[in-house]
């Protein structure tokens, strides 16, 4: 797979001046919207615990009784979508709440390794072949390891589901003057040109079953770490998803 060559961009890469201006833009946005998701999941949390607790105490309630088979089913309906709505509730939090990012120096190269051997597993199960990459040095960077983590882990899981055939998911990474490079690539259906434009939107998704935050919530990660995401794809051919961080230099 040719990952530089063949991939057409949408729209064209902005300049990095206009990207630091778009960044603040959204996170002064989504610090407005932090303030205004804590008080509703407040709001929200406790009745749904409510509701979830008083169900489970109805089943117990009509355990045993094998006239009250349809109730069971309606309850155990009831209560998995209470905790979709707590899920999808947590993952709006995630997405908009406030985000405290604990900073510490961090190798690039030995996240994405401990990455690799994590999703090892589940690429294998599904005929996926997951490679590394890695530029000889090992870039440092200030990092949240475990924002970052959830980031890249959005990306790969993403890239695995593109390839339902199987294929190969590729993690790159290079430097570049004061710039730390991540590519993650795959060689699967792509992403449609009327797709492109709207990919970071909360809620849109072309998944069933998808919420629509998992890309919002991978940019807002890497924007709080004053970096950039960029993608490129071809339908047919793979997508890949660059991160661009600030490199830390070591004293």
């Amino acid at each position: 797979m040719n990952n530089q060559g063949t991939r057409r961009e949408h729209p064209e890469i902005p300049s990095r001046s206009t990207r630091e201006h778009d960044r603040l833009a959204r996170l002064h946005q989504l610090a407005t919207l932090g303030e205004l998701a804590g008080g509703l999941a407040h709001e929200l949390k406790n009745p749904l615990s409510t509701v979830k607790l008083n169900l489970q105490l109805l089943q117990e309630d009509l355990a045993g009784r094998a006239d009250m088979e349809r109730s069971h089913a309606r309850i155990a309906t009831l209560r998995r979508e209470v905790d979709r709505l707590a899920e999808t509730l947590d993952d709006f939090l995630r997405f908009a709440g406030r985000m405290e990012l604990h900073l510490t120096p961090m190798h690039i190269n030995r996240l994405v390794n401990d990455m690799v051997d994590f999703f090892q597993p589940q690429t294998h199960a599904a005929a996926v072949r997951l490679h590394a990459s890695l530029c000889p040095e090992d870039p440092l960077c200030r990092l949240d390891g475990n924002l970052f983590k959830q980031a890249m882990l959005n990306l790969m899981i993403n890239a695995m589901q593109a390839m339902p055939g199987g294929g190969d998911l590729i993690i790159r990474t290079h430097v570049d003057g004061n710039m730390v490079f991540v590519d993650v690539s795959d060689t699967g259906t792509g992403i449609s040109p009327e797709a492109m434009p709207h990919l970071f939107e909360a809620y849109f998704t072309t998944k069933k079953g998808g919420t629509g935050l998992g890309l919002a919530t991978t940019r807002r990660i890497i924007e709080e770490h004053q970096g950039h995401i960029q993608v490129t794809s071809e339908p047919g051919r793979g997508t890949n998803f660059r991160l661009e961080m600030p490199l830390e230099t070591a004293e």
